[in-house]
């Protein structure tokens, strides 16, 4: 198993590398399953993770309280309201694809919203 969460951490890093420039695909996420992949199968690439000076804070604070900073959780409501916005007025949607994207977006706005703010 060791080495399934191995690959799983490098594959979640690889989707966190390109998530840093692509503003659609989120970056901390894939990072904190990447270290707890790496905490199961990579003492030291957890450390580094851990100890990194720009995504270590974030994935500390996560890791100890669970908690989301307040900058990060308004960055999420601009990025999903944007979202939903370019998606309804650039496809031109039916109700009911609509209403499950929305309620998709929606879903995870809570979820972020509802986090303890670090």
């Amino acid at each position: 198993m060791r080495s399934v969460y191995f690959v799983l951490g490098l594959l979640f890093i690889a989707l966190g590398f390109i998530g840093a420039f692509l503003p659609v695909l989120p970056t901390t996420p894939f990072l904190i399953l990447a270290t707890a992949c790496f905490a199961r199968s990579s003492p030291r690439l957890e450390h580094w993770l851990l100890s990194h000076p720009r995504f270590g804070p974030s994935l500390r604070t996560w890791r100890e309280r669970g908690a989301i900073p307040v900058r990060t959780k308004l960055l999420a409501v601009a990025g999903i309201s944007t979202g939903f916005l370019m998606f309804w007025l650039g496809s031109a949607p039916g109700p009911i694809l609509m209403a499950s994207v929305g309620a998709f977006m929606l879903s995870g706005l809570v979820y972020v919203l509802t986090r303890p703010s670090a």
